[in-house]
């Protein structure tokens, strides 16, 4: 996982205001494209791993969750603090943008 996407710069620059969702989600789907995780926004999270998974399946589901919380985080870091609040809570990155 990169720790820095030098083009987050453009979030941070066009924080979500509210009014201008259409130019901040085209930024953010800039943002995550470029780190091959805008998937994040529309497929569901991996079903619940069996007990007996194997590491393919473990992988894949921990692949998932990273991430998901890296989405997460470039969508509420570049959020209003009103909007950050209304979404802290929300786990994954599908329905944070779902709700919008």
């Amino acid at each position: 996982m990169t720790s820095w996407n030098p083009l987050s710069v453009i979030l941070d620059q066009n924080k979500l205001t509210g009014p201008n969702y259409s130019d901040w989600l085209r930024n953010l789907k800039i943002i995550l494209a470029s780190e091959k995780i805008a998937y994040t926004l529309h497929k569901a999270p991996p079903k619940e791993v069996p007990v007996k998974a194997t590491s393919n399946e473990l992988e894949k589901l921990e692949n998932w969750l990273d991430h998901n919380l890296q989405a997460r985080c470039y969508m509420l870091a570049s959020m209003s603090n009103e909007l950050q609040r209304r979404f802290e809570e929300t786990v994954d990155a599908k329905d944070i943008h779902k709700h919008l």
